[in-house]
């Protein structure tokens, strides 16, 4: 049986760092657009961006953005990983649309869009592992 030995620790890899506000921005307006073409009610949209009111989701259709949180900039950057996944699973960009409404036995016949729908980052964040996992990206 070979000897246990101790191993000299690493710093982790910097990657990415924190999302920008310039980064943040260019998503809010990007989502703005994503849920257009899922077809996304002004509620929807408002819960998937935890909880936002109908009036600040106004001005950012309107193009002003604003501040943005460190649970908002998770939240966009995790549905912009969802719609790079669903882009990169379907040739036909509105059969990757419309997956988001489609019932899926993985949900227990729920969509996509009813589990990200409970309103929390990691509901956004379920989605997005089972798409990268489906696709290799893990």
């Amino acid at each position: 049986m070979p000897e246990l030995r101790q191993v000299e620790a690493t710093r982790a890899s910097p990657g990415a760092g924190p999302i920008t506000d310039a980064e943040g921005a260019a998503m809010a307006r990007a989502v703005v657009n994503l849920f257009r073409l899922w077809q996304l009610t002004e509620e929807q949209a408002c819960t998937l961006l935890g909880g936002m009111s109908q009036r600040t989701y106004a001005r950012w259709k309107g193009g002003e953005v604003g501040r943005l949180s460190r649970d908002l900039k998770a939240r966009l950057s995790n549905l912009m990983g969802v719609h790079k996944a669903l882009r990169i699973t379907f040739r036909d960009p509105r059969r990757a649309y419309d997956w988001v409404h489609q019932p899926n036995a993985v949900y227990g016949g729920r969509s996509a869009l009813d589990v990200m729908l409970g309103g929390e980052l990691t509901d956004i964040m379920r989605v997005r592992r089972y798409l990268d996992a489906e696709r290799g990206g893990w």
